[in-house]
């Protein structure tokens, strides 16, 4: 068995884990902070060449390799409220029998723009993303990589902060905390949740 939890059946494929970027599917969403899990499963994608497409699961899909773990990366083409939908399909077109494989990169308005941090578990934040994951798998339990987009000046204005343009100086940070979230994933799968959790954690 690897890295990870994984479903014995002769039938499926063997996977170590299944990681998935949130964010809105659209155009119009591209590049805002509701979309920075989407852009590090693309990252991930092109560093490892490879290229997301279009899968039978509610998502975009690529198989890939980090280090000699083999990796299914996606992002979810329903909306963010909905992407529960789209990784419960994927857990079990996969073959893996719990979460423990399951990593979620995520925008944060609990963190500062650009800060990025693991996680194991914990509360959801609000985050309607991780609530439809949480109703669909039935547990808070998996791994996160949370992406800082910081806080609006109100809780009225927390939709608009998330899917509005980004700044340009905001943007340039976010950039660098997509490419830190990425080597972040890549850690987790190559050397495990707790090194991560010690690298990332205490920057």
């Amino acid at each position: 068995m690897g890295l990870f939890g994984r479903s014995d059946r002769n039938s499926a494929p063997t996977f170590d884990a299944l990681v998935v970027g949130l964010g809105n599917p659209g155009r119009q969403y591209a590049r805002t902070r509701h979309n920075v899990g989407e852009e590090v499963v693309a990252l991930l994608a092109q560093r490892h060449g490879t290229a997301l497409t279009p899968g039978r699961d509610s998502a975009l899909v690529a198989d890939t390799r980090i280090g000699t773990h083999r990796v299914v990366l996606a992002f979810p083409t329903t909306f963010m409220n909905d992407s529960g939908k789209a990784v419960a399909k994927l857990i079990r077109r996969h073959g893996f029998r719990d979460v423990g494989g399951l990593v979620v990169v995520h925008d944060e308005l609990d963190l500062p723009p650009g800060t990025v941090r693991v996680k194991v578990g914990g509360g959801l934040g609000g985050h309607n993303g991780l609530r439809s994951i949480t109703s669909t798998t039935g547990t808070q339990d998996y791994i996160r990589v949370r992406i800082g987009v910081g806080k609006p000046t109100n809780k009225e204005q927390g939709a608009n902060h998330v899917l509005s343009r980004v700044p340009a100086d905001e943007r340039k940070i976010l950039d660098v905390a997509v490419q830190v979230a990425a080597d972040a994933v890549e850690a987790i799968v190559t050397q495990g949740v707790d090194a991560a959790m010690n690298t990332f954690n205490s920057r």
